[in-house]
């Protein structure tokens, strides 16, 4: 488990100390602003293609070596980005990089509920999931310390690191599972067709779209709303990783209860402290502490929603669970697009919060049409 969280570990770092970093590669390449933000886009766009092809492409694989591949290409794509030297070059780097963040923690995912006995399958989930979660709070402070003191390219020359680092301890810890007799392209591809598959990833789109639209702008808003000085928000990039890692680890152990029942609850749960994140962001200590809810309230729901993808798709785990990565990079985008939005209206810092909370009813909604079908025809 800690071998296949250690990948995570590095795809995190690496995806939000690039954020955190976006100034010093701006200058180091003499990009304008909008082309530094079009190196996260293209990221992220790797990242919603490449889940579904190299998860097709690699079903036949045993999975062991699928999640050594991917984590090897992973190190490779990024340790490419040291040596870009323009625009062009980096934009393709990135677009590299993202391609098998997907598949990765798919794949990852699948390997680690075989793992562990059916009961404890949304643990053995969230223990993937947590090196993401806490490369949040140890990995994205000290990589974006080390590149603004010593340069930013030497982030991506730890990532490289940390990525053949995971593939020595899969290699050496990760038991080997031979491939299932029947998987193949046409069969992974074959979940497209599955109606609870699409609604499951559109409950990550529409429901974490509320959660993003949040996270886009905290630094406006912590600052411009709340009063708190620039040189403190490490300490509020910390308190969310901290939320994180707990939503997470409490979110495994809700999703082997009930995942439906994680779902509704956990969207219920991310709508209401949206409403109170946005009125606690008046007075700078209640806003702190809703930072730290406000993380662990979107990680609760993320075990069983990659638990709901699986359950939908059984004869195409990996696609399936690598879909549930491009779903939610997608609603990173609409987050970011809509919470925007509302701010260009005049509507202030604070909207996106208000915003994310009907996305979160709205994916409520999704969830209670999904468990309804559900009832009437039982997934298989």
């Amino acid at each position: 488990m800690l071998s296949l969280a250690i990948g995570g570990f590095g795809i995190g770092t690496v995806e939000f100390s690039t954020m955190g970093l976006l100034k010093e590669i701006e200058r180091g390449l003499a990009l304008s602003t909008p082309q530094a933000g079009q190196l996260i886009s293209a990221y992220a766009l790797g990242v919603v293609v490449g889940a579904p092809i190299l998860a097709a492409i690699g079903a036949r694989l045993p999975r062991k070596w699928l999640v050594m591949a991917l984590a090897a290409f992973i190190a490779l794509a990024n340790f490419s980005s040291v040596f870009a030297g323009d625009f062009g070059s980096m934009m393709i780097s990135r677009f590299a990089a993202g391609l098998p963040h997907g598949a990765y923690f798919g794949a990852a995912a699948v390997l680690a509920g075989t793992l562990v006995a059916p009961t404890k399958r949304g643990w053995a989930i969230a223990t993937v999931m947590s090196g993401l979660t806490i490369a949040n709070v140890l990995g994205v402070p000290f990589a974006t310390w080390l590149g603004q003191a010593f340069g930013w390219r030497l982030l991506f020359v730890v990532t490289a690191l940390i990525g053949l680092t995971a593939v020595a301890m899969i290699w050496r810890f990760v038991p080997f599972e031979p491939a299932h007799p029947e998987a193949s392209m046409r069969r992974e591809l074959g979940a497209l067709t599955r109606v609870q598959m699409w609604l499951a990833l559109l409950i990550g789109v529409v429901g974490f779209g509320g959660f993003f639209a949040t996270y886009t702008y905290i630094a406006h808003t912590m600052t411009s709303v709340s009063g708190l000085p620039e040189n403190l928000m490490p300490l509020v990039v910390a308190l969310y990783g901290l939320g994180m890692v707990a939503g997470n680890v409490i979110g495994g152990r809700m999703a082997d209860r009930s995942v439906m029942g994680t779902i509704y609850r956990g969207l219920a749960l991310v709508a209401i402290v949206m409403v109170l994140y946005g009125l606690a962001a008046q007075w700078w200590p209640t806003a702190l502490l809703m930072v730290f809810v406000v993380g662990g309230s979107g990680s609760t729901i993320v075990p069983a929603l990659q638990t709901r993808l699986l359950d939908s798709a059984p004869k195409a785990p990996t696609l399936a669970s690598s879909l549930n990565h491009s779903a939610l990079n997608v609603a990173n985008a609409l987050g970011a697009f809509v919470g925007g939005l509302v701010i260009g209206w005049g509507w202030g810092f604070t909207a996106p919060a208000y915003v994310g909370a009907g996305l979160a009813v709205l994916g409520l909604g999704i969830a209670a049409l999904s468990g309804w079908l559900e009832r009437r025809r039982p997934l298989a």
